[in-house]
């Protein structure tokens, strides 16, 4: 299971009702945290999560809207005793513009340690999850993030029976290790499973126009959660002028992507009333769902 928590929908100010655009997502004891807004904090008081387990940060980009929650997040994260390790993933220069911000929350208990993005897409693993992030289309650089939780195949007791594998080693071969017994039999897990079954995919982008690398990394996921800045069908021009999106481009690629659901954030300020467009956008994808704050899910396997 992975909880996931849309903590802020808010793009270039927080409003009353509104905080600006962060995303938690927590697994086997792991938080992982998406962008870090003003009023990211608040959100989470407001969930009931605590900051001090996370883990990860991944920054999509550094305009103030996404990063200025992050000193405040540091010193209560340090004024809760942590001492594990915090890593920072961003695009390059994420490790200086940390630091330069951290000017008001120096003296953490605990290490910072850094991953800069500098391909195109790129690969990594974090908290038990593969993750990739990929370049998307803004003003400055951007990144997009996806997460999948793969599953393997069902365990075949009779399989496992009929090779004379002691029940002892089952546990770990059903884990995907490879097992060597005390009479130096090898045992490996394609002896015991099934082909791989269908895991749990996440992706989150903001701030970008449409680009085939959100299609591509969206495919198939479970939830997909992707900018909306404008729901007013004239807002387009403007759009493309700031590089950003509108509901039904957000919409069109969610249904290119063939994802099960999707959640719009990071609505304009002055866009007061983004569900009024929610029956209009459903006609390109019947799978929106326009997003408040703390708007939750905990995503299970299939079967």
């Amino acid at each position: 299971m992975i909880e996931v928590c849309l903590l802020g929908t808010g793009g270039m100010m927080p409003l009353p009702n509104r905080w600006l655009t962060a995303l938690m997502m927590r697994y086997n004891g792991h938080s992982i945290l998406i962008d870090c807004g003003e009023g990211t904090q608040i959100a989470l008081k407001e969930k009931g999560w605590s900051p001090k387990p996370i883990d990860v940060i991944c920054f999509t980009h550094f305009h103030a809207d996404h990063i200025s929650g992050l000193p405040g997040m540091l010193l209560t994260m340090g004024n809760a005793e942590r001492s594990e390790p915090l890593l920072i993933i961003g695009p390059k220069n994420v490790e200086k513009v940390v630091e330069s911000i951290r000017v008001i929350a120096r003296d953490l208990p605990f290490a910072i340690e850094y991953k800069e993005l500098t391909g195109n897409e790129e690969e990594f693993e974090v908290c038990g999850l593969r993750a990739r992030a990929y370049k998307v289309c803004h003003n400055v650089t951007c990144y997009g993030y996806s997460f999948e939780l793969d599953r393997t195949g069902r365990f075949d007791v009779e399989r496992a029976k009929a090779a004379g594998i002691d029940v002892r080693y089952w546990n770990r071969l059903q884990k995907g290790e490879e097992v060597v017994s005390e009479d130096g039999s090898v045992y490996t897990p394609d002896m015991v499973l099934g082909p791989d079954r269908k895991g749990l995919k996440i992706t989150y982008c903001t701030d970008t126009r449409p680009t085939d690398s959100i299609v591509r990394n969206a495919k198939g996921s479970d939830l997909f959660i992707c900018e909306g800045m404008y729901g007013e069908p004239d807002k387009l021009d403007k759009a493309k002028e700031h590089k950003h999106m509108t509901f039904y481009e957000a919409a069109d690629m969610a249904s290119k992507a063939d994802v099960k659901e999707m959640w719009l954030t990071h609505y304009s300020p002055s866009l007061p009333n983004p569900k009024a467009y929610t029956k209009e956008v459903q006609k390109i994808f019947p799978g929106t769902v326009v997003a408040k704050d703390g708007r939750s899910v905990d995503l299970m396997f299939e079967d």
